[in-house]
């Protein structure tokens, strides 16, 4: 018997926010007006960006090369992830709506753990969130610090290393520049921040389906076999175990070309924000550089974490089904129902699983990779610095 259940759902409300700001969640108003700016935005953020490294390459110092190809490289991997999703909009909006059906369909038995992921959803995404905005803070307060220490207070110097295509002689003009790329990084940092904590989201709500196949997989007993209560059961475990597979991959086809993306720009960024903070250390002044590194450094190692940590989680809690399969009493059921109990054994044998790109799964050990190779090259860089 269904009953009614607290309106909640594993999204929590500051993605479903962020979603909308950008015009990727469902049923949001002007959403391809939203896409389009969004986009836009960065797109000209990106272009100033790139031509101030461009014309400025080799001219400029190691250590401020590599703080303006970190923030151009960590603002390209958000633009990127942008572009993927606004062409995967039908899919997004098809694995929202499995989530919502999900809860639609909750009984009693099931709240509990669905709620319990919801809640452990929320926690995640407001500190992730809150962690990146403070991050971009931190950022521009060690960028203005670093320009007045450095005497360079006339030269108006950016947030942002840009190339404009005018002369910024008036104050307001330059105070104009500030607020807008402080607004801008700030809202582009936090929407990072949303764009992680979507699949934190997505990922532990399957693994609450997962969790409850499995503890009704548990409950089931020989008084309910004797009365013949345990086929329509079966069946039904059958079914939500199909719809985790599908659930599942249809993560998998969102994120996988992400993940690529980022393995690569996390590296490389990881790379940057190390060497800035290995030189920065016992120098005059270095404190407003590891003001504006430290975080951000913190910031995109637990980026690349997230996505390397679910992964994991994700094939492990797979592997749990095919074990409480074989851990129930299917030794007392029917042929025909221990035939649809092997079938949910066959079918777990296939890891539930993230990958890059279609070619190597996400795991803890990827990340140790990510760590190792940006160690690797900070120690190259400051040898040859």
């Amino acid at each position: 018997m269904k009953t009614e259940v607290k309106p909640m759902t594993s999204v929590c409300r500051t993605v479903e926010f962020g979603l909308r700001m950008i015009g990727m969640w469902p049923g949001t108003p002007y959403a391809i007006l939203r896409k389009v700016f969004s986009i836009s935005s960065l797109v000209m953020f990106q272009i100033f960006q790139y031509r101030h490294i461009i014309m400025h390459f080799g001219e400029q110092d190691l250590s401020v090369f590599m703080d303006v190809l970190s923030a151009t490289l960590a603002y390209s991997l958000l633009l990127i992830k942008l572009i993927i999703f606004a062409f995967n909009t039908r899919l997004l909006d098809k694995i929202i709506a499995r989530v919502a059906e999900d809860w639609k369909e909750c009984d009693v038995s099931d709240e509990h753990t669905m709620t319990r992921m919801a809640y452990m959803s929320r926690r995640f995404s407001n500190l992730i969130v809150v962690s990146n905005a403070t991050s971009v803070i931190l950022y521009a307060t060690g960028t203005l610090l670093r320009n007045r220490s450095d005497n360079q207070t006339d030269a108006r110097e950016l947030i942002l290393k840009m190339e404009l295509p005018f002369e910024m002689e008036s104050t307001s003009v330059y105070i104009t520049i500030l607020v807008i790329q402080f607004v801008h990084q700030t809202s582009a940092a936090s929407m990072v921040g949303v764009l992680n904590c979507l699949l934190i989201s997505l990922i532990l709500h399957t693994s609450g389906q997962i969790d409850i196949v499995r503890q009704k997989l548990g409950e089931i007993t020989r008084k309910e076999i004797e009365h013949g209560v345990t086929e329509s059961v079966v069946k039904t475990l059958v079914v939500r175990h199909q719809k985790i597979l599908s659930f599942s991959n249809n993560i998998e086809t969102l994120f996988s070309n992400i993940a690529l993306i980022q393995f690569v720009s996390n590296t490389l960024v990881i790379c940057c924000l190390g060497f800035l903070i290995v030189i920065s250390i016992g120098i005059p002044n270095g404190s407003a550089m590891l003001m504006k590194s430290v975080l951000f450094y913190i910031v995109i190692n637990t980026e690349a974490f997230i996505f390397c940590f679910v992964g994991e989680h994700l094939t492990m809690k797979g592997k749990m089904i095919g074990d409480a399969v074989y851990e129930s009493l299917w030794y007392d059921l029917t042929p025909t129902q221990n035939r649809s109990l092997l079938l949910m054994i066959m079918r777990s044998q296939k890891h539930l699983t993230l990958t890059i790109g279609k070619v190597v799964d996400l795991s803890l050990r990827q990340f140790a990779g990510i760590v190792r190779a940006s160690a690797s090259y900070v120690s190259v860089l400051h040898a040859m610095y």
